[in-house]
């Protein structure tokens, strides 16, 4: 039998679950999201420029508290020989940008939310879903894929055609003409080829390309793949098909991401200089996990905190949410869902 929703269609939510009110009005579901993801890039625009309106190109940059722009010069723009900021305008540029397309995503959200349909089976049933529907949701679950792989090709694009990456290790932004294509090389790192450090360990920007070529390939050919495909019929039972349960699916892989981030940050100087973030962290357990770097907290110190305690935040998420799909009511205390607990075992 396969696995039910949960919680049971009808089932009424307070004000402060949020996006749960809205599981079964995909067109309200979806203004929801474009205003959050309004309010993710007005936030970018915004501490944008509020960095660049206390930069001082005189002081290291991982000394000033700064977030953003050392994401920015890593690219390398404005980026001058030795790490130095030559150029801040396309930082503004860049703040100014998102702050305009905040507006537009903000927009949308609000008419998806007050004026579009309330789901969109109404009026657009190639947009809209159920998620009972395994072929709709693979669907879905393809698209993002393929829109992942075009995010890692104009990462390639920067390095390669438009300006190049800065290169701790000659101290210059260089166009990486020739990215590692050898598959060996690439994931080799993956079972610990490249050194103690694991993925950390990558040395040069030919690799680091490299390896975000073979991923564009892999989310693509891997989305399009789900996009013609329906799911095979020994996953009906493996997995629950709710909004809940993917949530919870999100949240793991979001988990796990972060974890890895937050390693990467903290000990790879390569693609996170050390111009701009600062040295590479030491790592340790007194009474909670942090990574340090000394007398200074460092743009490294805050951004591999921040990426460890947003995965430990979405890892509870990831299991309270799974546990509610498998059918536990955390009210009652007790697994109400008795069908849906009984598929997911």
């Amino acid at each position: 039998m396969a696995k039910k929703s949960f919680p049971a269609e009808g089932e009424t939510f307070p004000w402060w679950a949020g996006n749960a009110r809205l599981i079964n009005l995909s067109g309200r579901l979806l203004g929801a999201h474009v205003a959050q993801a309004g309010l993710i890039v007005l936030w970018a625009g915004a501490y944008s420029l509020f960095e660049l309106s206390r930069f001082n190109p005189e002081l290291p940059m991982y000394e000033q508290g700064l977030i953003l722009l050392p994401n920015l010069a890593r690219l390398g723009l404005g980026v001058g020989a030795g790490g130095k900021i030559v150029d801040t305008y396309p930082y503004f540029q860049i703040g100014v940008v998102h702050l305009i397309s905040s507006a537009f995503l903000g927009f949308g959200g609000i008419f998806h939310s007050l004026k579009g349909p309330a789901t969109l089976e109404e009026k657009t049933p190639f947009f809209g879903y159920r998620w009972e529907d395994k072929d709709k949701m693979t669907t879905i679950l393809g698209i993002h894929l393929v829109l992942l792989g075009i995010g890692a090709f104009l990462l390639v694009a920067k390095a390669m055609y438009f300006g190049g990456l800065y290169d701790t290790t000659i101290g210059q932004v260089r166009v990486i003409s020739e990215p590692t294509f050898n598959p060996t090389v690439i994931f080799g790192y993956l079972f610990g080829a490249g050194g103690k450090n694991w993925i950390a360990s990558v040395n040069n920007l030919e690799d680091v390309v490299g390896g975000h070529i073979w991923v564009g390939i892999l989310c693509i050919v891997g989305g399009l793949w789900h996009i013609r495909t329906k799911p095979f019929a020994w996953t009906e039972n493996l997995f629950v098909w709710s909004g809940e349960a993917y949530l919870s699916y999100s949240l793991g892989a979001l988990a796990l991401m972060g974890f890895i981030a937050a390693y990467f940050v903290s000990a790879n100087t390569l693609v996170y200089p050390v111009e701009f973030f600062g040295p590479a962290l030491k790592i340790g357990i007194q009474q909670y996990p942090y990574f340090d770097s000394g007398e200074v907290l460092t743009s490294r110190t805050w951004l591999a905190n921040s990426h460890f305690w947003l995965a430990f935040f979405f890892l509870q998420g990831h299991i309270w949410h799974a546990l509610r799909a498998a059918g536990f009511d955390f009210r009652k205390g007790e697994v109400a869902n008795q069908v849906a607990a009984n598929a997911a075992s």
